[in-house]
């Protein structure tokens, strides 16, 4: 992991996927500043390989993480972790989370139950 500073906030970037980590609720401190997109480097395409992968442990605590599914853009999944309340996106996925659009809308529409 590589430490991220972004509006006074510092996250971890995996250096190989570049899936981005965050302690408790800073994604959703982040999702309102301006600049947010710019922190999420990595390739969308390379992080929805990574939603097949299941049995994630936290950076932070090493507790298994659970797969969750953002409230109002149920094609997003990222990875909470009930221990340490940190949670990972992966490359692409905060990109996508700070940036509601008419595509979220129409990705949803045809999103399949998980």
């Amino acid at each position: 992991m590589e430490e991220v500073e972004a509006h006074s906030v510092t996250v971890e970037r995996c250096r190989r996927c570049k899936g981005l980590w965050f302690d408790r609720s800073k994604h959703e401190y982040l999702r309102d500043w301006k600049g947010a997109r710019a922190i999420d480097t990595g390739d969308p395409d390379v992080g929805r390989s990574y939603n097949e992968i299941s049995r994630i442990l936290c950076p932070g605590c090493f507790a298994p993480m659970i797969r969750m599914v953002v409230p109002d853009q149920h094609h997003i999944w990222y990875e909470s972790c009930s221990k340490c309340f940190s949670v990972f996106f992966d490359a692409g996925e905060f990109k996508d989370y700070v940036s509601k659009d008419l595509v979220d809308i129409i990705q949803d529409l045809f999103t399949p139950e998980r």
